[in-house]
């Protein structure tokens, strides 16, 4: 493994921490604002931005972003993302020792199963540690990245049927009154959003790097796929805002990164050539670690609330602003 790509996965590390961290702040400010509001989306931003917990969520994301796109320019794709994503051990034990977040037994084992079927992708990427691995084909890349912001999109609009994301008048409580058993299933189509969102940002990261050399920074700055990162980004900033809102941060947070990082995984051999496992062991290790991930995704989103709990917890929060 070259120098360069060891540099890169050091990255990653760094990624994976300021990520899990800056999410935790995110959810406390986000559960202390008033809901996102789609017909206000400038609107809604900035009033999630009057709450210094998400503001400094934000800072703290950003700088773990500005490692990712370093990550991303030295190592393949699909070893970074790895890495990152066995970094949501992180999740569990700073939501429950540094945020007071109560974590149950199944959100451990969820989160658990989640990192180790991640690491089993890692452990079958063979072959691809020798070099960046970014080039690419302009009709796989937008297949792909279209693909994925469709997708995101659908998640998003299938989140909204199951409650009233635009109410007509103001409530007294500013969190519209949602069905408690909906409320997770809402939050975890919204942190799926969210993650697919990113997840077309960060392929879109991987093959803009490849113009670096060539073409110099300040023309990658105005290349079209810089636009593409930036309005995916946003998007999702959005959208996992509304899913912070709605959701407990551990199951949220988990789903957002496991739909976010498989897909980017998954890039790696689809848009960028990275090798594929050539044995049937290493086929075998890969369906695996699918299951896992998979399992795990079952197991993270949390029993509905009490009605009166859920929305009691919700007013008391904003009484407290």
């Amino acid at each position: 493994m070259s120098l360069s790509v060891q540099l890169g996965l050091l990255l990653s590390l760094a990624t994976a921490l300021a990520s899990v961290l800056g999410f935790l702040y995110k959810h406390r400010g986000a559960q202390l604002a008033p809901e996102v509001d789609w017909r206000r989306p400038l609107h809604s931003t900035f009033v999630l931005f009057r709450s210094g917990w998400y503001t400094i969520g934000i800072l703290v994301a950003l700088g773990g972003w500005f490692f990712h796109v370093g990550a991303l320019a030295l190592a393949p794709i699909t070893l970074v993302q790895s890495v990152i994503a066995g970094g949501l051990v992180f999740l569990t034990v700073l939501a429950d020792k540094l945020f007071g977040q109560r974590v149950s037994r199944r959100e451990w084992i969820g989160v658990a199963l989640m990192a180790a079927g991640l690491a089993f992708l890692a452990a079958t990427m063979e072959g691809a540690g020798d070099e960046a691995h970014s080039d690419y084909t302009t009709a796989t890349l937008l297949i792909y990245v279209g693909g994925l912001s469709v997708a995101a999109t659908l998640a998003a609009v299938v989140a909204g049927w199951g409650g009233d994301d635009a109410p007509s008048e103001p409530a007294a409580d500013p969190l519209p009154a949602i069905a408690p058993r909906l409320k997770p299933r809402r939050a975890s189509g919204y942190a799926l959003s969210a993650g697919l969102f990113w997840a077309a940002s960060d392929t879109s990261i991987k093959a803009l790097s490849s113009h670096l050399d060539g073409d110099g920074f300040l023309a990658t700055v105005f290349h079209p796929l810089s636009l593409v990162i930036l309005i995916a980004s946003l998007v999702g900033l959005l959208v996992s805002a509304k899913s912070l809102q709605l959701g407990d941060a551990v199951p949220v947070i988990a789903v957002t990164s496991a739909a976010a990082n498989l897909t980017t995984i998954a890039a790696g051999p689809i848009v960028f050539g990275e090798p594929m496992p050539d044995s049937a062991a290493g086929v075998a290790i890969r369906l695996l670690a699918f299951a896992l991930v998979i399992a795990a995704a079952a197991l993270t989103p949390p029993p509905a609330m009490p009605e009166e709990s859920s929305q009691g917890t919700a007013t008391e929060s904003r009484a407290r602003v």
